[in-house]
């Protein structure tokens, strides 16, 4: 086959009309500059809001396919959510610094906790996931994802003063609803138990409810799973079944130690 027919070839296959990979960089350079806004002290924050809503613009269209849908009015509501969003980032933060021992300081919370991170990119592009916005929250979350190995859809419905320690690992998904002051380990998934199209819109994923700490690797399925108030969820636990206010689930291992005859 010579070279034109290659190239031919390629380009009947190439069938996604919509598939420009520009919308990737373009997100990341704008969720970067949205978290520098929000956070540095030397970024001038005036400047910066014009700068992203010029970078807002360009996704607007890279990603709204359907041109009836009113997407650049977006921003303006979008912006005006930006303080209340850093309000709930700031707690988040606190509760960070005030569950780990071993957080030394707020700034380092900021600036050294993945899993700090991977919260603050969910935040905001559960706002534009709310407002109907195509796939540019999907693709903050997952530029989250893959510097943090956190992978949080920007559909989950999470309270304030949220923690995630360690963070590699954890998975929480779409429909899953997360109440105030929950605490999260490395390795939590908080998943389906069945994968289906058609369960798109039924929700699929498990509800936290407030001051529930989830030790690591522990796994919790399924859409009417329901985890009550002031539990603890034990490292390994495999639970796809409500749980009451006020319990304990553990896993138990069994161990065998086999000592060498001398």
């Amino acid at each position: 086959m010579d070279k034109q027919h290659i190239i031919n070839a390629l380009h009947r296959h190439k069938k996604q009309p919509y598939l420009d990979y520009r919308i990737k960089t373009k997100t990341e350079q704008f969720t970067d500059t949205l978290f520098y806004t929000l956070f540095d002290i030397n970024t001038p924050v005036e400047e910066n809001l014009e700068h992203l809503g010029v970078l807002f613009n360009d996704l607007v269209d890279l990603a709204c396919w359907e041109t009836a849908k009113p997407c650049r009015q977006v921003w303006e509501r979008y912006v005006a959510s930006l303080p209340s969003i850093l309000e709930n980032l700031n707690l988040d933060a606190e509760a960070i610094k005030n569950c780990d021992p071993a957080s030394i300081s707020i700034e380092e919370v900021y600036m050294a906790y993945p899993g700090f991170y991977a919260i603050s990119i969910y935040r905001l592009a559960h706002q534009l996931y709310k407002e109907g916005f195509p796939l540019v929250p999907r693709l903050m979350t997952e530029y989250a994802h893959r510097q943090t190995g956190v992978d949080i859809n920007p559909g989950a419905q999470i309270g304030n003063s949220f923690f995630i320690d360690h963070a590699t690992g954890v998975v929480i998904g779409e429909t899953a609803v997360i109440h105030d002051n929950v605490k999260v380990y490395q390795g939590v998934t908080l998943g389906a138990l069945y994968v289906s199209k058609s369960l798109k819109n039924v929700k699929r994923h498990p509800t936290i409810e407030a001051n529930v700490t989830i030790y690591a690797n522990a796994t919790i399925l399924g859409g009417d799973t329901v985890i009550g108030e002031n539990s603890v969820i034990g490292g390994n636990a495999w639970v796809t079944h409500s749980i009451p206010a006020n319990s304990t689930v553990f896993h138990t291992p069994e161990i065998k130690i086999r000592t060498a005859h001398v």
